[in-house]
C-alpha cells in the first residue's frame, strides 16, 4: 500500500523525467524531495523490524483460549511464548521510563523488581499450579541462557561487524564475581542433600526447606548491597554503560508509562496462565521434560526482549552495555529473582527449596567460569561467541535426552 506523504508547500519540485511522465502516478523521491523529509524518515522507519510485530500472536493466543472449538494446546503454547516477547518488552519499556523520573535509588529498585516482571510471572503462575521443577528449572536456564546464548549471540553477531570490540572490564568483572558468589549458594543445597545422605541423621525435605529458606535471605540481602555498590558507592565502574544509555528518544510522561506499564503486566499475566496451563500437554504430545521447558523454552521466553538489545548493542559496538545486560541479567536472577520465589512459594503453600540436579549445577559453575574468564582481559572477538553458543547447544542437547528424575516419573506414573 502506497502511503501519502503531503508535499510542504514551499518545496519546489524537479521536473519529471521520462519515466515518471509515462508513470504519472509512480511515486518518485528524487521529485519531491522525500528522501530529506521527516515525514518520509518516519514512514521508512516505521517498516523496520521489531519486536512489536510479534503482537499479532497475542489476540491469536486469546482466540485459541476462549473461542469455542478452537483447543489446541500446543499451538496455544507456541502462540503464548511469542507473544509474550514484545508484551515483556513494553515493560522494560515503561520500567526505565519510570526509574528516570523517580530518582536513582528508587529507579534501581524498580528495574530490579518490574525488569524481571515475565520470568516472576511465568514462574509465579507455575509454582501456584505445583510446577516447582519447571520454576527451578527457569532459574538455572535464565542464568545459563545470558551467559552463554544471549552472550554468545552479541560477541559473535558484533565480532563478524567489528573486528574486536572493547569493554569495562573492572565492571564487567565486579558483577562476574557478585554471580559466582551466587552461584556458589545455589549449588550448596545440592552439596547439602549428598553430604547429608550419608549421614547417620540422613536428609529430610524440611532441613532442605529450612536450608534453602536461609540462603535466600543472604541472597536477597546481598542483591541490596550490589544495587548500592553499582549505584551509589562505586557507580564509577559502571559509567561506560551509562553513558551508552543516554540516546536520543522520545520520553514518556509518567502517567503514560504506569498505564503502559499496567496494561503490559496484566496481558503478561494472561499469557503466562496460558503458557504455564499448556506445558502438560505439551510435554507429553512432544516428548520433552519439564526440566527441557524450563531450562529452554520458558527461560528464552522470559529474557527475550532483554536478548534482543543485547545482541542489537552489539552490533552498535557498544559492547559495554551489552555484557553489562547479560552478565546484569543473570545476577538478578540468581540474587533477587531466585530468592524471590521461594518466598513466593511459602505464600502459595507449597515450599520450595534450592536443590538442582547435578547436571544444573554443572551448567550453572561452567556457565560462571567461562564468563569469568571472558571478562578478564575487557576484549571479545567473534570466535569466542562461538564458543560460548556451542557450550549452550552441548548443554542443550543435554538436556533433551535427559530424563525425569525418578521421583518425578513415578509420581506421574501413580497420578
Amino acid at each position: 500500500m502506497i502511503i501519502p506523504v503531503q508535499q510542504p508547500p514551499d518545496r519546489k519540485c524537479s521536473p519529471p523525467n521520462l519515466d515518471e511522465r509515462k508513470h504519472p502516478n509512480l511515486p518518485s523521491k528524487r521529485r519531491c524531495g522525500l528522501s530529506s523529509s521527516p515525514g518520509a524518515r518516519t514512514v521508512f522507519m516505521s517498516m523496520k523490524p521489531s519486536l512489536n510485530w510479534l503482537l499479532i500472536f497475542a489476540p491469536i493466543a486469546f482466540a485459541l483460549r476462549f473461542w469455542p472449538g478452537q483447543a489446541n494446546p500446543t499451538a496455544l503454547f507456541v502462540c503464548s511464548a511469542i507473544a509474550i516477547v514484545p508484551v515483556a518488552g513494553w515493560i522494560g519499556r515503561a520500567t526505565e521510563e519510570l526509574a528516570a523520573r523517580v530518582g536513582e535509588g528508587l529507579g534501581g529498585l524498580l528495574n530490579a523488581t518490574f525488569g524481571n516482571a515475565a520470568e516472576l510471572i511465568i514462574a509465579a503462575i507455575a509454582l501456584s499450579k505445583g510446577l516447582t521443577s519447571v520454576v527451578k528449572a527457569s532459574i538455572t536456564g535464565s542464568i545459563i541462557g545470558n551467559i552463554l546464548l544471549v552472550l554468545g549471540l552479541s560477541i559473535l553477531l558484533g565480532g563478524l561487524r567489528h573486528k574486536e570490540q572493547r569493554f569495562n572490564k573492572t565492571g564487567a568483572r565486579t558483577a562476574v564475581i557478585s554471580l559466582s558468589l551466587a552461584a556458589i549458594a545455589l549449588v550448596i543445597p545440592t552439596v547439602f542433600h549428598l553430604a547429608a545422605s550419608g549421614s547417620p541423621g540422613g536428609w529430610s525435605p524440611a532441613v532442605e526447606r529450612q536450608l534453602s529458606l536461609g540462603i535466600s535471605v543472604v541472597l536477597f540481602m546481598t542483591y541490596f548491597c550490589v544495587l548500592a555498590f553499582t549505584l551509589k558507592t562505586h557507580k564509577h565502574f559502571f559509567v561506560g554503560a551509562e553513558e551508552e544509555l543516554e540516546e536520543k528518544a522520545e520520553r514518556w510522561t509518567k502517567s503514560k508509562a504506569v498505564v503502559v506499564l499496567m496494561i503490559a503486566t496484566g496481558v503478561v499475566a494472561l499469557l503466562s496462565e496460558f503458557l504455564v496451563g499448556t506445558i502438560e500437554s505439551v510435554r507429553a504430545s512432544i516428548g520433552v521434560t519439564e526440566v527441557f521447558v524450563g531450562i529452554i523454552v520458558v527461560a528464552i521466553v522470559g529474557n527475550a526482549a532483554e536478548h534482543s538489545t543485547a545482541v542489537v548493542m552489539a552490533l552498535k559496538n557498544k559492547m559495554d552495555l551489552s555484557v553489562g545486560i547479560a552478565i546484569g541479567s543473570s545476577l538478578q536472577i540468581a540474587l533477587f529473582v531466585a530468592p524471590l520465589l521461594v518466598f513466593l512459594s511459602y505464600c502459595f503453600g507449597r515450599p520450595m527449596d534450592l536443590e538442582f540436579s547435578l547436571p544444573e549445577v554443572f551448567a550453572v559453575v561452567a556457565s560462571v567460569y567461562i564468563i569469568f574468564q571472558i571478562s578478564g582481559d575487557g576484549e571479545t572477538n567473534w570466535i569466542e561467541g562461538v564458543q560460548l553458543l556451542s557450550v549452550y547447544l552441548i548443554l542443550g542437547i543435554l538436556f533433551f535426552y535427559l530424563p525425569e528424575p525418578k521421583a518425578m516419573a513415578e509420581a506421574r506414573a501413580s497420578a
